[in-house]
């Protein structure tokens, strides 16, 4: 069975959704992601471009301002509650992982 969209979003979705908490622009997007997550993730400009206009149609960002092809975003109450969510949810692995292995596996 296929998974509902965005019942669980990916690391470029979440850190696109965590990257509009402050209006800017696609670009500054592509930037942000890698400086906010120490180079670990990073989101090419195709795939941001698809989720700007998934995350536009399902009301989690809105637009702020045209200039041209620039376009600026920002998340609005239902983006964040989507963030809110994936959150808890990443959360509550984390809590199951320290659950089965214990803290002490992450003073090793």
């Amino acid at each position: 069975m296929a998974r509902a969209k965005f019942q669980t979003l990916t690391e470029q979705m979440f850190y696109t959704l965590l990257c509009l908490k402050d209006e800017c622009y696609g670009m500054d997007i592509l930037d942000k992601v890698p400086a906010m997550t120490n180079q670990r993730v990073s989101v090419g400009s195709g795939t941001l471009y698809t989720l700007l206009e998934q995350f536009l149609d399902a009301k989690m960002i809105r637009e702020t301002k045209v200039e041209g092809r620039r376009r600026s975003y920002i998340l609005t109450d239902k983006g964040k509650d989507m963030l809110d969510k994936e959150c808890a949810r990443l959360t509550a692995q984390l809590a199951d992982y320290h659950l089965i292995f214990g803290r002490e596996e992450d003073e090793k």
